[in-house]
């Protein structure tokens, strides 16, 4: 199994329990891995044989960006159900992180698994 992954992929949201969360924007982080064959799109070096990550990584801007979940877990879930749909992915791991969300905290969140891995 070849991975294809985007790094630190960081938008603004309204995230979060509290009132006062609920009236601003905040960072939330992305680390995504997901399955893919890559030896077609190496052989052909054609995007459209390839996941491509860019327009992965706009569809997600654009999603969470519009979003106002209460939980990560939540944001999590919605991304996964996006990948697993829209692209041609059977497996991801996905990492969400609330940067400065607890106090001496560098970042806390959630990883998740979805589909086969093959």
């Amino acid at each position: 199994m070849d991975i294809v992954y985007i790094s630190d992929l960081r938008i603004e949201a309204v995230i979060g329990i509290y009132d006062w969360e609920r009236e601003i924007r905040q960072v939330v982080s992305i680390d995504l891995d997901m399955a893919a064959d890559n030896r077609k799109a190496a052989a052909t070096e054609s995007i459209d044989d390839a996941l491509n990550y860019k327009a992965v990584a706009k569809r997600l801007i654009q999603f969470v960006e519009e979003s106002e979940f209460k939980l990560v877990e939540t944001l999590a879930e919605r991304i996964a159900d996006i990948i697993l749909d829209e692209f041609d992915v059977n497996w991801l791991r996905l990492k969400l992180g609330k940067p400065g969300a607890v106090t001496g905290s560098r970042e806390v969140g959630v990883i998740i698994e979805r589909g086969e891995r093959s």
